[in-house]
């Protein structure tokens, strides 16, 4: 058997209880034009430990399926979030926009 697949992404929403969304772009050249182009998807990724916040940049592999639309979990979280003022995000209630 292969290797997993693994991709890098970052976490878009952490509101459900040890699943995240991961949105993972990758940049394709267009068949006729060949500009290329960003694409976009995001993946519903287990985080069994609940480590991974909102901006975070993480490794998620494939795995069984885990729930009905979850097929991804969480290898390890790569880069926290950070604030352009040098301060981590800890959670969107938390953070009023930098004032």
């Amino acid at each position: 058997m292969g290797a997993r697949k693994r991709l890098v992404g970052e976490v878009v929403s952490d509101a459900m209880d040890k699943t995240v969304i991961v949105k993972v772009v990758r940049i394709a050249e267009h068949p006729l034009y060949r500009k290329k182009v960003r694409k976009m998807r995001r993946f519903p990724a287990h985080d069994e430990n609940g480590l991974c916040e909102l901006g975070d940049r993480v490794l998620i592999e494939e795995t069984r399926p885990l729930s009905k639309t979850k097929r991804w979990r969480v290898v390890t979280v790569l880069e926290k979030a950070r604030l352009e003022g040098g301060e981590e995000i800890d959670s969107v209630e938390n953070y009023a926009g930098g004032s």
